[in-house]
């Protein structure tokens, strides 16, 4: 992972030759120290320091660094310290590689944690901690790009982790409702009960659909690509970075609810050590913070695709404008589309539009100081990542269905389907209340109720009736057991 990947991409010949075999094999363990306790998610604030000898030999590193993972176990390290830039007067963050046992390079205590205790976690400390020239990673000064690009694919890797974690889970209660008995029957025939369960179904089913659909558009990028060409590697993994992102906040904030879903089908059990839900609950819980907090990830996603936007890399303005003067022009005819996700359709065409007039009244309002206005920003954010998980979950019913290329339906379409349009009523949701929430923040008086008139035309749509949907879904669960189409 996060561990090894530097070395693949940014190690001389003679570095990958030391380290990766014995990373590969497992005779070897990596670490990644990037965090600090003054600089978390403000990673370029490091105040680690490297300090070049004056014969060019050696760097000498002094600081601290926290949280790292694997560290009581790890045999080498990727250490980001400050270092000045030869020729200049600036210290920039760069990357080294130090081994475990270098003199004044110390392990400190485990951190006992809240959750995910399997996983060592401990402080570094770096005292005159003396390290060959040759051990310096990449160049000086573009320790950024490494961490930066290691992090993009680290933050898909975790989506899909905790996706993995989410359908444990959800087997692990679908079990327990099934044999727990209450007023003469199993809880998991109680409505309340199969709520729970339909809605974590649909959350991984949705999940699932957005994972497979980022890393196979970042599989048709490197098409073509030569393994050892990791410049280009990362640029175009780089071009996928809010979608990496996305999977991230969208994905650890599932498995938060599946888990606590899970802890209350349990019921008191869910509260005692000796049952597994108690585990999910407390595991959970860092996943929204590591691998650049949920918060920053949001900052990630909006900025992004705003500052895209402003260069012209992404036509966003051009489609604002496009969408305001057919708000103008009057309600526009539907897509005539057939099937049973065509009402779901036209909803994820109503989402987009919501995002695009949200999107629309706020760089209007706030223009270029945009970027300060953080709470405006995650809730664009929190639009665009529905949009994009929603149209993703479409996408794959519609083909499981057989509606790509002709093929024939999947033994599995109907509870794909099912799953959904399921997953679909609350996107919807979702995107209609962020949308409130920018124009509340960025109009009022007459602006704001003439906005909020356009808001509700624009978010008109039939009402799904999820109550059925969720008892079709649970059912559906019970009978396997587990999570299935």
């Amino acid at each position: 992972g996060i561990g090894t990947l530097p070395i693949v991409w940014y190690g001389t010949e003679e570095q990958k030759q030391k380290y990766l075999p014995k990373l590969a094999s497992g005779e070897f363990v990596g670490a990644y120290a990037l965090s600090e306790s003054t600089s978390g998610s403000d990673a370029l604030n490091a105040r680690t320091r490297a300090v070049l000898s004056a014969d060019g030999t050696t760097y000498t590193l002094n600081g601290e660094k926290m949280w790292i993972t694997n560290a009581g176990i790890a045999d080498i390290f990727t250490v980001f310290a400050k270092c000045l830039v030869p020729g200049t007067t600036e210290e920039k963050l760069t990357a080294f590689l130090i081994e475990k046992g270098t003199p004044g390079f110390t392990v400190g205590h485990e951190e006992h944690k809240l959750g995910i205790r399997g996983s060592s976690t401990c402080p570094l400390i770096l005292a005159d901690c003396k390290i060959p020239a040759a051990n310096l990673l990449g160049e000086v000064g573009k320790g950024h790009r490494i961490a930066f690009n290691i992090l993009n694919i680290g933050r898909y890797k975790l989506g899909a982790t905790v996706l993995g974690a989410s359908k444990l889970a959800l087997g692990q209660g679908i079990a327990y409702a099934k044999e727990r008995r209450a007023f003469g029957k199993p809880i998991a025939d109680f409505g309340l009960i199969q709520e729970k369960l339909a809605d974590s179904a649909a959350g991984i089913f949705a999940g699932e659909a957005l994972c497979y659909r980022t890393i196979g558009m970042i599989d048709g990028a490197l098409a073509g690509v030569g393994k050892n060409n990791t410049a280009e590697i990362q640029k175009r993994i780089e071009d996928y970075a809010v979608e990496c992102s996305i999977v991230k906040v969208w994905a650890s904030e599932l498995y938060d609810m599946v888990a606590d879903h899970v802890v209350q089908i349990f019921a008191g059990y869910g509260y005692v050590e000796e049952y597994p839900a108690e585990r999910h609950y407390r595991d959970s819980r860092i996943n929204r913070i590591f691998e650049g907090t949920n918060e920053i990830n949001r900052l990630i996603i909006s900025g992004w695709i705003l500052k895209s936007a402003v260069s012209g890399k992404l036509p966003l303005l051009p489609a604002i404008k496009s969408l305001m003067d057919e708000v103008m022009a009057g309600p526009a005819p539907k897509e005539d589309r057939e099937g049973p996700l065509a009402g779901e359709f036209d909803m994820l065409a109503s989402a987009k539009k919501l995002t695009l007039f949200a999107a629309g009244v706020a760089t209007q309002r706030y223009s270029t100081a945009l970027a300060d206005e953080q709470e405006v920003m995650a809730a664009l954010a929190d639009c665009i990542t529905e949009v994009f998980t929603m149209e993703s979950t479409l996408l794959r019913a519609e083909k499981i269905a057989g509606k790509i290329a002709g093929k024939s339906p999947a033994a599995s379409a109907p509870i794909a389907v099912t799953l959904a349009r399921l997953y679909a009523a609350k996107a919807m949701d979702t995107v209609e209340l962020a949308a409130r929430k920018v124009v509340a923040a960025a109009a009022e008086g007459d602006m704001l109720r003439t906005h909020m008139t356009i808001l509700r035309r624009l978010a008109k749509h039939e009402p799904t009736d999820t109550i059925a949907l969720r008892r079709e879904a649970a059912a559906h669960m019970v009978r396997a057991g587990k999570y299935s189409l």
